[in-house]
């Protein structure tokens, strides 16, 4: 790692979001880090961030607010004087089960913080993660991409947000022409992970016991992730895979592949 580098992550106030910046930060890499739902953790935030010894800023930013987006990425550039990576951590995640049916105010808030805030930050940062010359985007998205309000998940993944959720991939794509050659942008698509919609969250302890094996049945691996599962595939993309862009890695244990046993190969009659 060089520790000249500088990284933006997104949403760090708790759960994958810091685990990745911890990562970062206890690497050598500055950091800058946001939050701004979570209050009752921001002083954990704060601790576990000052205990790495790596420099790092942290911003309380509404990332909703579209037009403040420019200003909070030069100010992470006066700062540091530069901008490396960028992990584009922020979702509202509505499930089901603690929602129920969307309402239009729910919809538009999981329009805004799923979708249409990493647009803006992503377009904002650009400049700078080009003048890098070796810049890094990883955009943090859903298996709910490809499965919806089906399943074992139909309790934890709404149409909307799983929608919301394939349109990222074409993000990925999109700004992967965009940023080359200077900077990489792959995807990481999650399936259920502590903190995710996995323990953790109200979703999951809202589940049954039931339920929640049976997203398990369901995962070839036979388990929920956990955040550092998530750090793992982050240093490989950043560090690991200087050839890869474009690419969308899905980091869900087997689940979208689902828990049915291959059949023992029979002899056959020929």
């Amino acid at each position: 790692m060089n520790e000249q580098r500088v990284a933006l992550v997104l949403g760090a106030v708790k759960g994958i979001g810091k685990a990745i910046g911890l990562s970062l930060a206890g690497k050598g890499i500055r950091t800058a880090l946001t939050w701004y739902d979570w209050e009752e953790s921001s002083s954990d935030m704060v601790r576990d961030f000052a205990l790495t010894g790596t420099d790092h800023m942290i911003i309380r930013q509404d990332l909703r607010n579209t037009d403040e987006i420019p200003g909070m990425i030069e100010r992470v550039v006066r700062q540091f004087g530069r901008l490396d990576i960028l992990i584009n951590n922020i979702e509202r995640g509505g499930m089901p089960v603690v929602h129920g049916a969307y309402t239009r105010d729910q919809w538009d808030l999981e329009m805004v913080t799923t979708f249409t805030a990493k647009r803006w930050v992503f377009e904002s940062a650009l400049p700078y993660l080009k003048q890098s010359g070796n810049g890094v985007v990883i955009n943090i998205s859903s298996i709910a991409a490809l499965v919806g309000r089906s399943g074992p998940c139909s309790l934890l993944f709404n149409e909307g947000y799983s929608a919301l959720n394939r349109g990222i991939s074409l993000f990925t794509e999109t700004w992967a022409r965009m940023g080359a050659p200077e900077v990489r942008v792959n995807e990481l698509m999650l399936g259920i992970v502590d903190t995710r919609h996995g323990d953790k969250t109200r979703g999951w302890g809202l589940l049954s016991e039931t339920e929640r094996q049976a997203v398990k049945d369901h995962t070839l691996l036979g388990r929920t992730g956990s955040p550092s599962d998530v750090v793992k595939a982050c240093e490989f993309i950043i560090d690991g895979a200087p050839f890869m862009t474009g690419s969308v890695i899905r980091l869900d244990g087997g689940y979208v592949l689902g828990g049915d046993a291959v059949r023992p190969m029979p002899p056959g009659v020929v």
